[in-house]
């Protein structure tokens, strides 16, 4: 008997050409919908997108690594829509699915000569979810954009960067306008998926990155909105409107910690003193005067410099342990080939493999985000080589 999963009874169709779109199939497939993800016959602008595996062939659209990773678990089918042949096929797949992902601006609806709500016709429990720059409507609504632009416009990125503002803001990596704007479109689909079992019908569902991202902008709206003051990006910490602390500390063995000092309160001053004490490194930080926050905070320099000694002095790892032995906010700044290696993510086997046919393989991707007790999450499968599985799906429509 096949084990319960959260979607496992719901078929998605993905056509939206974006990692926003792709990101939202990807946390459905892994979860268990039956995603097909449609694609034009030059195949789904992400199979474009380097770096490519190693040994593929020039052009190949089966060997990027960004397309392997935003669509493992699901199906492709080749289907040109842009024919009334093709657009009768898809009509046809859409009756059969429970979810439709799109990311077209209105002028691409339009050329497609369909609309958003048209794709529901003879399919009223449909729900289409678009997931576009600047939604449908409104002044922006036919601009193009992407991740960067999306953070730009919608505040984010004036927070991320540098002490030093000679330097122009930096973005933060890993599409994280577009994987906040899926996160988004998930909570959606799930408010739209309860209300089709009240009335049996579907929803269009309309998100814009660029509102998903102006109510992200952390600290920055809640200080414009009341005080009125803006924030400042600092390095390695939250913007704030006055400069605070550097909170990175580099370690004996070459690596750094993230440690927020936090001297304002007396049970994590007092820890953090008996741990310097207990190694001999606090100095003059157990005389009575510190007792008094308003001393700790005039000599705040003095302090910063000797936990830069202190953790100077010894492994990130150990830091790290000790810390949070004490209940200190400390942790390791971990590089990319660290996490696979973490013995957190490791001992809940968050990293799963998959033999996606590359050399040296099968490869660790990440899992599933989300567990559930009573709910199995299904084994993952490879991203789909282009069309792979348009024969299969056809004959499911037949």
């Amino acid at each position: 008997m096949t084990e319960a999963t959260p979607y496992g009874d719901l078929t998605v169709v993905e056509l939206a050409g974006d990692p926003a779109g792709e990101a939202l199939g990807k946390l459905l497939a892994t979860m268990g919908a039956d995603v097909i993800k449609v694609e034009l016959p030059e195949g789904a602008p992400g199979r474009h997108i380097g770096p490519a595996a190693a040994g593929a062939r020039d052009g190949d659209p089966d060997a990027s690594l960004h397309f392997w990773f935003y669509n493992v678990a699901k199906r492709s089918m080749v289907l040109d829509y842009r024919t009334a042949d093709g657009m009768e096929r898809l009509r046809g797949l859409l009756r059969r699915a429970d979810i439709v992902i799109t990311g077209w601006r209105p002028a691409e609806w339009a050329d497609l000569g369909i609309s958003p709500a048209g794709l529901r016709d003879g399919a009223p429990g449909l729900i289409v979810i678009n997931l576009s720059p600047f939604g449908l409507d409104g002044p922006w609504a036919d601009m193009v954009s992407s991740d960067l632009v999306g953070l730009a416009l919608g505040g984010p990125l004036n927070s991320c960067g540098y002490d030093d503002h000679a330097i122009p803001p930096i973005r933060p990596g890993g599409d994280q306008g577009y994987q906040l704007t899926a996160s988004f479109g998930h909570l959606g689909i799930l408010l739209a998926l309860i209300e089709r079992q009240r009335t049996g019908r579907g929803e269009l569902i309309d998100v814009a990155m660029h509102d998903c991202l102006s109510v992200s902008a952390e600290l920055a709206n809640p200080y414009w909105f009341y005080p009125r003051v803006l924030v400042h990006r600092q390095t390695c910490r939250h913007a704030q409107p006055t400069p605070t602390q550097p909170a990175v500390f580099a370690t004996a063995d070459d690596r750094y910690v993230y440690f927020a000092l936090i001297t304002t309160e007396r049970k994590p001053w007092q820890s953090l003193v008996e741990w310097m004490e207990s190694l001999g490194l606090a100095v003059d930080l157990t005389d009575s005067r510190y007792d008094d926050p308003g001393f700790r905070q005039a000599n705040f320099a003095h302090i910063q410099q000797l936990v830069e000694v202190f953790f100077l002095l010894q492994r990130a790892d150990d830091i790290y342990r000790e810390g949070q032995r004490r209940g200190l906010p400390v942790g390791v700044l971990n590089a990319p080939e660290d996490l696979p290696h973490d013995e957190h993510l490791t001992a809940r086997n968050f990293f799963v493999p998959v033999d996606d046919d590359a050399p040296g393989g099968p490869h660790l991707y990440p899992g599933a985000p989300i567990r559930f007790s009573a709910l199995a999450v299904p084994p993952l499968t490879r991203a789909p080589r282009l069309g792979e599985h348009t024969a299969d799906i056809l004959r499911e429509l037949t």
